[in-house]
């Protein structure tokens, strides 16, 4: 294993120190970054026409949750689309709904001062549909909002789209905290544990189908086989599971928009298997990962072999979470390509900034990831976090050894952690290598400013600086 690892004292740095952190940038993600501007341009812009469909006109009326609209909202989505496209409006107004169905050519536009309530009657979201869930092919719960096969389509606006979960609607079917001691049926009753041995075996898909008593929860949005993709400025609270889940898309955009979704398995945007992405200007406050970067689960992941690639996150804010910008772990179709640049993240309740987790369940290689720019109030464990041996007891074939090259980061600062770099190896192969670190200061560190184990090689981290945090008298 090499590495450089230069610890100033911490007490006092030095202006010509100072200066080098913010200047000092390796020609190699300067190249990076230019190369990122041009998978932007390559971004497929949305656009519509300019014909509006109100949703009133369709049948829709607000506060009426005994009565939810979404099959007034499905008609006007029907009707814009069958007209050559146009934005569907939610106008001002509290309007309760269930299952919504995008359309190509069609814009969800929710105006300001509206708020879409979905109803948590998991019926509603019955019979199941083709999705992914936890990496994993499979036909469970509609989406609260769904599309396959679709172009040109868009969910926009500075409304509000609230999914209601709590622990008494969605979240209790998590089991753990959650639970509720009133007899209804949790994932832990046998459904998530079905699915997955299903995958294992390798059973058709068509094998594969939930019903509500397998409480496996639906994705709030899930966007899949769709290209020319905008999602942008929209509040999405209380997600029944993971928010955003874009599933082998390309040409998408997620901006402006604010993920506050402290339920289980919350994640703020999951990304599985897409290319050319740009996430910008959002805010994630998620009882999960913020935005987590997917390519499918063990066999599934493998016989698509789709991974995801150029992926763009600038700009954004990062609250609580067990990561901020996190790839894996249903990473097995691999990973190519990630920018990262001018975000802020801080909370006692994030666990880390950058996080890599994969396993020898999970194969494939994660290479090309660049970040810079970072400021970091606080997180729980660890700036950057590359962990090889992730969910070592779950029960899968393994033997598909997965591998992480590439790596850099640049001017990364932090006031509070664990560690500054923590990277858990493989113990009998060299499966993390070309790690570059440079020009980051990791301050109010409890621990140490690196922590390495298992075999690694390759390992650069220099122009750092620690400073250890006090000891509490």
């Amino acid at each position: 294993m090499k590495k450089t690892f230069l610890l100033l004292a911490t007490a006092i740095l030095s202006l010509s120190a100072m200066a080098k952190t913010e200047t000092n940038e390796p020609i190699e993600i300067t190249r990076a970054f230019e190369e990122a501007r041009k998978i932007e341009k390559n971004i497929k812009q949305t656009s519509f026409p300019a014909r509006v469909y109100n949703i009133m006109d369709f049948g829709a009326k607000p506060d009426t949750p005994e009565k939810p609209c979404h099959e007034a909202i499905n008609l006007a989505i029907i009707r814009c689309n069958q007209e050559g496209g146009g934005t569907v409006l939610i106008p001002k107004g509290t309007f309760y709904t269930g299952p919504i169905t995008l359309k190509s050519n069609v814009n969800l536009h929710i105006e300001k001062d509206a708020v879409l309530k979905f109803d948590t009657d998991q019926n509603l979201y019955f019979p199941p549909v083709l999705t992914r869930w936890e990496g994993v092919d499979c036909y469970n719960a509609r989406p609260l909002i769904y599309a396959y096969g679709e172009t040109n389509i868009a969910i926009t606006g500075k409304g509000v789209m609230d999914a209601q979960g709590d622990a008494d609607h969605w979240w209790y079917m998590a089991a753990g905290r959650y639970k509720l001691n009133n007899g209804k049926r949790t994932q832990a009753d046998g459904g998530r544990k079905r699915m997955l041995a299903l995958a294992e075996r390798g059973a058709s898909v068509d094998e594969r189908i939930f019903t509500p008593d397998d409480a496996m929860r639906p994705q709030f949005v899930n966007l899949y086989h769709c290209t020319q993709v905008l999602i942008e400025d929209v509040t999405f609270l209380n997600s029944p599971f993971w928010t955003l889940h874009p599933l082998m898309c390309e040409s998408l955009i997620v901006r402006g928009v604010t993920i506050e979704n402290d339920g289980p398995n919350g994640d703020g945007c999951d990304p599985e298997s897409c290319k050319n992405v740009l996430i910008e200007n959002c805010i994630f406050n998620t009882g999960d990962d913020c935005i987590a970067i997917k390519s499918g689960r063990n066999n599934d992941g493998r016989k698509w072999n789709i991974p995801s690639e150029n992926i763009i996150v600038r700009g954004c804010t990062m609250k609580n979470g067990h990561g901020g910008v996190v790839i894996g772990s249903e990473i097995s179709g691999g990973y190519k390509g990630l920018y990262v640049e001018d975000c802020y993240m801080d909370s006692p309740n994030l666990d880390r900034v950058i996080r890599i987790k994969t396993s020898t369940c999970r194969g494939g290689t994660i290479e090309d990831i660049f970040v810079r720019n970072i400021k970091v109030g606080v997180c729980r464990e660890a700036v950057l976090r590359i962990n090889l041996k992730y969910e070592s007891r779950e029960e899968c074939e393994r033997g598909y050894i997965p591998t992480v090259r590439n790596v850099w980061m640049n001017n990364v600062t932090s006031n509070g952690s664990k560690y500054g770099v923590l990277l858990i190896g493989l113990d009998d192969s060299e499966n993390i290598y070309d790690i570059n670190v440079s020009n980051c200061q990791f301050n109010g560190v409890t621990h140490a400013g690196e922590n390495i184990t298992g075999l690694t090689r390759n390992i650069n981290i220099k122009d750092c600086t620690v400073k250890m945090a006090k000891k509490k008298k």
